[in-house]
């Protein structure tokens, strides 16, 4: 099975929002039981996995919430958002019995361990599931950005992030169903036609680093283990 593998260490981004299914906010059971059934069948095939989530179905910098609120303390509040959603990942996938380690770039010894990327490294090389909180620990910087980083960091084959759609758009379906949908992108095409995939910073950085992103749809029960196979319907930029 292992030799059925196109990306052997991956960095799986989970947008906060995908934990909340069709709740207006919080978690939603069912929709972090469907995330970890897709990260332990990847896991099963033998992928080393890294786990970013975002905080945004529970406080987002630039939603009503933070109207009047300094910048920096909103970031802040986003990044333990963060935490919390990491926390609900990781509860879930250990009754599953997956062995799993949660860093914070915010020191929180009582929570879960400090980020020293070595240590990192080595839970990867165990086959634990890490689970990467706090962003990047810095306020002004996106969960994207922190998915890149950290995936840079452990020397990830590629960046998998899970949306709502199966790949990327020229503008949003939902709203317009006449969009083109890209099966590839550079880095360039992303950064000029302002395509809302990641923030340009992230961007960016993957680019400097040719690091290859992937969007695709997490709806189906088996999307990313199909993705790390090379499989499945999705947009590849590098």
């Amino acid at each position: 099975m292992k030799s059925e593998l196109k990306f052997k260490r991956i960095l799986f981004k989970v947008s906060g929002e995908a934990m909340m299914g069709d709740q207006s906010f919080g978690h939603s059971s069912l929709a972090i039981s469907k995330i970890c059934n897709q990260i332990i069948s990847a896991h099963n095939l033998g992928c080393e996995i890294c786990v970013v989530v975002g905080g945004g179905n529970i406080f987002r910098g630039v939603s009503k919430a933070a109207e009047g609120m300094e910048r920096v303390s909103a970031d802040y509040m986003g990044m333990l958002a963060t935490c919390i959603n990491g926390l609900a990942l990781q509860s879930a996938l250990e009754k599953l019995q997956i062995d799993t380690r949660m860093l914070s770039a915010i020191p929180m010894n009582t929570v879960c361990e400090p980020y020293i990327k070595r240590r990192a490294v080595r839970h990867l090389e165990k086959k634990r599931i890490i689970i990467f909180s706090a962003g990047t620990g810095n306020p002004f910087f996106t969960t994207d950005t922190a998915a890149v980083l950290r995936a840079v960091e452990m020397n990830c084959d590629v960046i998998l992030k899970g949306t709502q759609v199966d790949g990327v758009y020229s503008a949003d379906p939902k709203v317009n169903p006449s969009a083109t949908r890209y099966d590839k992108l550079s880095y360039i095409d992303v950064i000029k036609q302002d395509l809302r995939v990641m923030d340009q910073t992230a961007i960016t950085l993957a680019k400097d680093n040719k690091l290859p992103v992937i969007v695709f749809s997490i709806k189906e029960n088996n999307a990313l283990q199909e993705v790390v196979q090379g499989k499945g319907k999705f947009t590849i930029i590098n």
